[in-house]
């Protein structure tokens, strides 16, 4: 065999990170040895693998061609080496949630991946749809948990359970005790709303995207909570999911709007590279997601603790 387990290594960091220095920073070397590794394997096979635009090393032809099967062989090397170790070939594990999974699910996931795996090691990126999509496909991630549509054909996508978005206010605002509320009305209202790229905010403007009008948008936030705080006080209504709700409505913190035109209704779902092998923690942390949901309809029934 001509190439090195470590040559593939400095050729998928350096792809990921455009850049020899910041790939050198990421595997703990120096930049020549990062440098020298990456010449060597290009000199060993007579072909180049990046092309320098500007500043920065982009893939070219064969460097995209070459860089899914890499990360396939570096994820089977790693498993190879752990289950030598005796830890059963989990591994490490990189995962993607966006806010609402993330927030509410994500992490008691990896609690309970990591008991039942003590050797495993699991990092989390909490970040909106659009950006874990490309996260996996740039092979950045080995699993991508997202609550909004993924049409790429360079990724997989399995459902994984039902979601539903609630329109909220609150309990002083006026549209508190006005019973189903029509749309026209909804938009006159002031929105504090999640950010473009969010699968949350693309839900609830494809559920009103039969009317003319536009959301009044008065403040954009990328956390739920800080929208959940926003309505609280007064400043306007909101959109999220229920299951990052569900407390705050049991209180009466918040309260729920009823909307009959607008289908909230929307699909978490599990995404990962097409070209990505699927290692043992991999399918480990896939069956302990589908434990937790298994025999529940909605997202926002999932046994979770509850939040005083």
């Amino acid at each position: 065999m001509r190439y090195t387990l470590r040559q593939l290594e400095v050729f998928v960091a350096v792809a990921q990170n455009e850049s020899v220095s910041r790939a050198a920073r990421s595997l703990a070397l120096s930049q020549s040895a990062t440098s020298t590794a990456l010449a060597e394997l290009e000199r060993q096979f007579d072909c180049r693998l990046l092309d320098r635009i500007g500043k920065r090393l982009k893939l070219n032809a064969l460097g995209f061609q070459l860089l899914p099967k890499a990360v396939a062989l570096l994820d089977r090397a790693e498993e190879v080496e752990e289950l030598l170790r005796g830890q059963q070939g989990i591994g490490t594990l990189d995962v993607g949630a966006t806010l609402t999974i993330g927030n509410y699910l994500a992490t008691l996931l990896i609690s309970d991946f990591m008991q039942r795996h003590p050797g495993s090691r699991v990092r989390l990126s909490v970040r909106n749809t659009r950006t874990i999509i490309e996260s996996i496909r740039q092979h950045e991630l080995d699993l991508g948990l997202i609550e909004g549509q993924c049409e790429e054909e360079d990724v997989i996508t399995q459902p994984w359970v039902e979601d539903e978005l609630a329109v909220f206010c609150s309990p002083r605002h006026p549209l508190a005790t006005t019973g189903p509320v029509e749309l026209d009305r909804l938009l006159r209202e002031a929105w504090i709303m999640r950010e473009q790229g969010s699968g949350t905010r693309l839900t609830l403007e494809q559920a009103a995207r039969h009317r003319r009008g536009r959301f009044n948008i008065l403040l954009e936030l990328e956390h739920t909570e800080g929208i959940k705080r926003a309505v609280e006080s007064g400043l306007g209504i909101g959109c999220v999911s229920r299951l990052a709700l569900r407390d705050a409505f049991r209180r009466g913190s918040l309260v729920p709007i009823v909307t009959p035109e607008l289908d909230l209704s929307r699909q978490f779902s599990f995404i990962w590279h097409r070209h990505k092998y699927l290692a043992t923690g991999m399918r480990e942390f896939l069956k302990l997601c589908r434990q937790m949901t298994e025999g529940v309809r909605r997202s926002d029934q999932i046994d979770l603790p509850q939040v005083p």
